[in-house]
């Protein structure tokens, strides 16, 4: 049986995600560029398209048939990986104006924010909020 996942959930891991991953591209595009003004200018551009590409990444994800595993935090974190570092490429060389400052904050990302994604999917795994069938769980074994 399917786990019911609300999308409030979705949404709260999505603006969390976002203000990690948000972060990260600044403090990234600064260190590469010296300039933290580029950085700057990247990590908010970045806050719209990702929130909107992330959302729809979780809601795609709550249909793969993959259990709530550690293999299913990994593979959805180089999925995401993989759209979220195309999506810092392109948005990066439009802004900066040089392809190769793109690819190299594009490339820098893709450690960082998979360790960071990856510990923010660990996190929200452990939380109930949105999970009515797994709440429902541990209620009925507190009381039992």
């Amino acid at each position: 049986m399917t786990q019911k996942v609300s999308y409030k959930r979705h949404l709260a891991k999505t603006i969390t995600w976002r203000i990690v991953g948000t972060l990260d591209t600044i403090l990234l595009s600064w260190v590469i560029t010296g300039n933290p003004f580029t950085g700057l200018k990247i990590g908010l551009a970045e806050v719209v398209t990702k929130m909107a590409l992330y959302y729809f990444h979780e809601r795609i994800w709550v249909k793969v048939g993959i259990g709530d595993s550690r293999k299913r935090h990994i593979i959805k974190t180089i999925t995401w990986r993989a759209l979220g570092t195309l999506d810092t490429i392109l948005l990066s060389w439009i802004i900066s104006g040089n392809p190769y400052t793109g690819l190299k904050i594009g490339f820098a990302e893709v450690i960082t924010k998979m360790i960071l994604y990856y510990f923010h999917e660990r996190g929200w795994y452990k939380i109930n909020y949105g999970l009515d069938k797994r709440k429902r769980a541990k209620k009925w074994r507190r009381t039992s």
